[in-house]
């Protein structure tokens, strides 16, 4: 028996006649190069990709068994491509893909790798390298008002400090001051002068930015926004002298989880004043408390518009 002459069993009518959202595969793992102009040597990533398109009611499923190959080829195809940004990969693995699909109105790719970001330690000026979540999205819409939109973001680690908690050691300190024989002036200025206890928190910050009209959003520069926007950096290495250094950072600089949300919209403002107002911003942030059984979360969504005209207000 010939395959070509067996029934095609994805395109019999369903049992139950829904639309499905997406339909596709997870867990897709493909080596990238991105090249990074000639005087920088390409980054090497292990990506891991997921792929869906929308099945329509009177389709069973979508050929997913048989169509895998073409999906691989779709993906092994693009990549072969030079690749200067991960988001415009995932644009053209998603158009590719409506094309080949041609009963879906919707291609969705997303795209997850880690970076290695090369830092030197604050004190010791140590070489080391440090890992970060970059990820990458696009959505391909079918039809006359087909469109294509693309996102690209990071999740960085850091460390925040409680100004809460601060405040009451703060003021606990400066009462155990005044009694050892200091005035409140002399107390208070020595408090100024010194890093003051509270808790500390592992934070998560995270932007997703929606790229237009192949306007390139610097990964590197969304990595340092997140890392500037908690209280401090986190290192994989530290000799004692950068850890007392890190640590009179993140007590010299305490912000909640709030803070850090709200510091991302100013810097994400500033950095990319090319981006148009109705691309839409995702900023996120958690916080894993140390000394509550929960973690704080903040999030802003938003057009760059929207948060343009918000810091506005405030300059005026």
């Amino acid at each position: 028996m010939h395959l070509d002459s067996l029934p095609d069993i994805q395109a019999c009518e369903p049992d139950f006649p829904f639309n499905l959202t997406r339909v596709g595969v997870t867990g897709v793992k493909k080596l990238i190069k991105v090249e990074r102009g000639s005087d920088e040597r390409p980054v090497v990533l292990i990506s891991n990709f997921e792929v869906f398109v929308d099945l329509p009611s009177d389709r069973k499923g979508a050929n997913l068994s048989r169509n895998f190959e073409a999906i691989d080829e779709v993906l092994e195809d693009a990549i072969n491509l030079p690749v200067y940004e991960i988001e415009e990969l995932c644009g053209e693995i998603a158009k590719r893909l409506l094309a080949r699909h041609e009963y879906a109105s919707r291609a969705e790719v997303k795209m997850k790798s880690e970076y290695i970001v090369r830092r030197q330690t604050p004190f010791t000026k140590v070489t080391c390298q440090e890992v970060v979540d970059i990820f990458a999205e696009a959505v391909a819409r079918a039809g006359p008002t087909g469109c294509l939109r693309k996102t690209v973001g990071a999740e960085v680690m850091g460390m925040t400090a409680c100004p809460c908690a601060q405040e009451i050691m703060k003021d606990q300190a400066r009462g155990e001051l005044i009694k050892a024989g200091l005035s409140e002036e002399v107390a208070l200025d020595v408090l100024s002068r010194l890093p003051v206890a509270t808790h500390n928190q592992r934070g998560r910050g995270s932007i997703s930015v929606e790229v237009r009209d192949r306007r390139c959003v610097s990964i590197d520069r969304i990595i340092k926004i997140i890392e500037e926007s908690m209280s401090s950096k986190v290192y994989g290495l530290l000799k004692r002298p950068d850890e007392a250094l890190v640590v009179s950072r993140a007590h010299s600089n305490p912000k909640f989880v709030e803070d850090c949300v709200r510091t991302m919209a100013q810097k994400t403002v500033e950095a990319f004043s090319d981006l148009p107002d109705d691309a839409a911003v995702t900023l996120k942030q958690i916080n894993e408390e140390s000394i509550h059984q929960h973690n704080a979360f903040a999030e802003r969504t938003a057009t760059m518009g929207e948060l343009r005209a918000e810091l506005a207000c405030l300059k005026v």
